[in-house]
């Protein structure tokens, strides 16, 4: 123990017992980041050139799109990272230390090496340590290690380098003590705790870019240099031509500003948006915009047990009566001896169920839960018969007896573990007699202990023995017991797993469990619900723990459970997957799941049993801890990924019929076929909104038959970009014959004014032409989207505006159509339709 003086030296030497938090980047700072987009830049660029040259309005519509764009972005950004904070949650507020002999209360952040704390059941760890004094400790670290049974302690020494959950001489900040007492020195305060160490792996587990993300970053790169060389060609045309320098830089300018779609971010984020509003009434929080989409393209999903595929609840599975194996389900209260086992494993039982607040060991809980599912109550039985005397548990001796009055006699009730109860039984209960047990008897037993251990279950064993009169219990008294039977737990899968397990494989994604239990019982529950059909697919973590980064790349495809690992192995394992080019996902709830849930391509919280620094780490979660709902998320990632495509393909078609158009002109030596308010009056209105109504499209479940998609492949496959070129060759060649029509009689602004209007009706009309990648002319899903009809309709009415009212006319550079010339123009755009699904259909039948 340590004297004030020490504790101070020691305090200044080794720091608070607090973790260190990063700095922050401000919300200005993540502002301007926003602006560090290549086509952002190359936007501003020409805003400012614009402003020079005099076209201011075109320079304020650039800089109000970016503007909404960072906006936006800086939003989403600002939800920073809390995890440190939330692991800081963690640690106690105070704590006992004893200090120049005497015990006393200190903050948890002064407790310091060297000091000598004091814990009971209800007490959280403030530091690690090594344990100095144990009386029946049993320590909660499901938080660290994902082991669903509290751990008993004792002083033995254990190897070194020992798995964390098997340190049983040691204790740990973040768990927290459920039965017994004990002192221990502190040896790791702050950020060489356990947790702190977590709270390192966080700072370096680096966030993964979605494939959306890479693929338009890419894509938006790529295509901004094309434009940008295009329209320095077309200035060079105009000014040979002999347009001024100014007037031919201005159109360009705008040729580039519509030809660019810059809206392209903030409709995608707009549509990630809308989906992350559907997933949380579907119990999916979405913390990180982009996780939306990249969950649809997972193909690994790597899965703590605990909590997340199983209840994180003891419950009992069998009894073992009368040399008979009995569900739980399948219980009899009328067999006297099966009555029996229920009402001496809730006498011999310290745990309470209050309102449903349970309090002491989960083994315990879940023998009094099964009475209450029964009927019988436990508080009832125990004030029937009452506790005369006791002998608490050892870990040592590995029992627990109890003295009652039943039904005229004093009877010892000692359960316990198996082998160690065996060894003190003279009798058995066979029936309703009593008869000395036989070696066959005892070989029974242990069979059926083996097949219970074996499939991943916790066993009790119960034993009685009559007493002559009611005394003071001793060690001395539990030997000469009568054998009763047996009861075997374990932590339960949920109900939906193995649907959801089943609709992963279905879905193309490999669901994986990576837990701190024990092998055994991870591959018990692994099989019930479809992850494991080998034992060959399982390991511990030990056995990856000398592997090189290579051979784990290797060794990864095979395992498909992963059971005594640490935060390190969790992050190893996701990181190998990875760098087979696999998109990943990874589920968990304790705080040693936190690094691996950022480190991970999609990292999912649960959100009831999740600790915070879990919710902090992981772009989603899961608000019902349910695992099914991360078969619904993929489905509605799929959608989403699929609606922006179709977005995108909306976009860049009706650009490439504008810059057709422009190309045209140039070659044939035609006039300019639009102005550039034109273009911008396209980009603004006629594109925005049908673009993001595609977004909104109605989802589609036809999207779980398809295999994810590998994480290399771009957005612009070959035939995602024939489509574009087909479909903008078409729109572009009415555009064309609307500007031909009109410039029958040399008269450039009539035919600049049916140009203008055929394209922004084309584009309208276009809208449901990218509904899907097949016809679907005739089909119900036609009249599905109300936001598509919507854009339809406001677009059809600003347009018609701009063309027939006067006041409009001049502000937009158009000059008034007849009716006839005014068909013209929607006949050729709604000649889109038709066309373009015929295409479609040819396209479908050759398949």
């Amino acid at each position: 123990m340590l004297t004030n003086e020490q504790a101070k030296e020691n305090l200044k030497k080794y720091g608070p017992n607090e973790l260190e938090e990063g700095k922050k980047k401000s919300v200005f700072q993540i502002f301007l980041e926003q602006f560090k987009d290549f086509l952002v830049i190359i936007l501003i660029i020409s805003a400012v050139i614009s402003g020079f040259l005099g076209d201011v309005e075109s320079a304020i519509v650039i800089f109000v799109v970016i503007t909404m764009n960072a906006i936006l972005g800086t939003v989403q950004t600002v939800k920073a990272e809390q995890s440190l904070n939330s692991l800081k949650q963690l640690s106690a507020p105070d704590a006992k230390v004893v200090r120049d002999g005497q015990l006393m209360q200190v903050p948890a952040r002064e407790v310091t090496v060297g000091d000598e704390v004091i814990v009971e059941a209800g007490d959280l760890i403030p530091a690690d340590g090594k344990l100095l004094t144990v009386a029946s400790l049993k320590v909660d670290e499901s938080a660290l290690t994902g082991e669903s049974l509290p751990v008993e302690k004792s002083l033995d020494e254990v190897p070194e380098g020992a798995a964390l959950g098997d340190q049983t001489n040691r204790v740990f900040s973040g768990s927290f003590v459920t039965y017994g007492r004990a002192s221990y020195e502190v040896t790791e305060v702050g950020m060489s705790t356990e947790v702190g160490k977590i709270a390192g792996l966080l700072k370096n587990a680096s966030e993964k870019q979605t494939p959306l993300q890479k693929n338009l970053d890419d894509f938006g790169k790529k295509l901004s240099i094309t434009i940008l060389v295009f329209c320095g060609i077309l200035f060079a045309i105009s000014v040979n031509r002999g347009e001024s320098i100014v007037n031919a830089f201005l159109f360009a300018v705008a040729l580039a500003v519509a030809a660019i779609p810059e809206a392209l971010s903030s409709i995608v984020t707009i549509v990630l948006s809308f989906g992350t509003q559907k997933m949380a009434k579907e119990h999916a929080i979405i913390r990180k915009l982009q996780a939306v989409e990249g969950l649809g393209s997972v193909s690994i999903i790597c899965s703590d047990k605990t909590g997340t595929l199983t209840q994180n609840k003891m419950t009992v599975e069998n009894y073992y009566v009368n040399g008979e194996s009995i569900c739980s389900g399948e219980i009899d209260l009328k067999d006297p001896a099966q009555r029996e086992l229920l009402m001496f494993s809730m006498l011999c039982n310290d745990s309470t169920n209050q309102n449903g607040q349970e309090i002491g060991d989960p083994t315990e809980t879940a023998l009094i839960n099964l009475g209450s599912l029964l009927g019988e109550d436990y508080a009832q039985v125990r004030e029937e018969y009452p506790r005369l005397s006791e002998v608490p548990f050892d870990s040592d001796r590995k029992l627990m007896s109890t003295e009652h009055f039943i039904d005229g006699r004093y009877v010892m009730v000692v359960k316990g573990a198996v082998d160690v109860l065996l060894e003190r039984m003279s009798h058995i209960q066979d029936g309703d007699t009593l008869r000395k047990i036989t070696e066959e008897d005892r070989v029974r037993i242990e069979v059926q202990n083996k097949h219970f251990s074996e499939n991943g279950l916790r066993v009790l064993a119960f034993a009685f023995k009559t007493m002559e009169q009611e005394q003071g219990l001793t060690l001395n008294d539990e030997n000469d017991l009568t054998f009763l039977g047996l009861i075997s737990m374990m932590d339960p899968p949920r109900v939906e797993s193995k649907d959801a397990v089943a609709e992963c494989i279905k879905a193309g994604i490999k669901p994986i469990m990576i837990t701190g239990d024990h092998k055994v019982t991870a591959a018990a529950i692994a099989k019930r619900i479809g992850i494991l059909e080998n034992m060959s697919e399982a390991c511990e973590g030990a056995v990856i723990e000398d592997m090189t980064d290579e051979e784990l790349q290797e060794f990864v495809p095979n395992i498909s459970v992963y059971a005594r690992v640490s935060p390190e192995h969790k992050i190893r394992i996701v990181r190998a997957w990875q760098e087979r080019g696999n998109i990943v996902a990874m589920t968990g709830d304790g705080v040693n799941d936190a690094p691996a849930l950022k480190q991970a391509d999609i990292g999912v919280a649960m959100g009831i049993t999740g600790s915070e620094v879990a919710k902090d780490a992981a772009a989603m979660v899961l608000t019902d801890d349910n695992f099914a709902t991360i078969v619904k998320a993929v489905e509605n990632g799929r959608n989403i990924y699929q609606n922006i495509k179709n977005a995108i393909q909306f976009l860049l078609s009706g650009n490439f019929a504008a810059i057709l158009a422009v190309l045209y002109a140039s070659l044939a030596s035609l006039p300019v076929p639009f102005a550039p308010v034109h273009l911008l009056f396209i980009n603004l209105l006629t594109d925005s909104l049908p673009a993001i109504a595609l977004g909104l499209e109605p989802h589609n479940p036809e999207v779980m038959k398809e295999k994810p998609r590998a994480m290399g492949e771009s957005i612009l496959t070959k035939p995602f970009l024939t489509s574009i070129g087909v479909e903008g060759l078409c729109i572009g060649i009415m555009t064309m014959t609307a500007f031909m029509i009109g410039y029958r009689d040399g008269n450039a602004v009539l035919a600049s004014t049916m140009a203008f209007g055929t394209l922004c009706s084309s584009r309208l009309v276009h809208g449901f032409n990218c509904k899907a990648n097949k016809p679907i002319i005739f089909m119900k899903r036609f009249w599905n989207n109300i936001y598509l009809i919507g854009a339809f309709v406001l677009g059809w009415l600003l347009i018609t505006g701009v063309l027939m009212i006067p006041a409009l006319q001049g502000m937009f550079k158009v000059q008034t159509l007849t009716v006839a010339q005014l068909m013209t123009v929607y006949g050729l755009a709604l000649l889109n339709l038709p066309v373009i699904q015929l295409l479609k259909w040819i396209r479908t039948r050759k398949k």
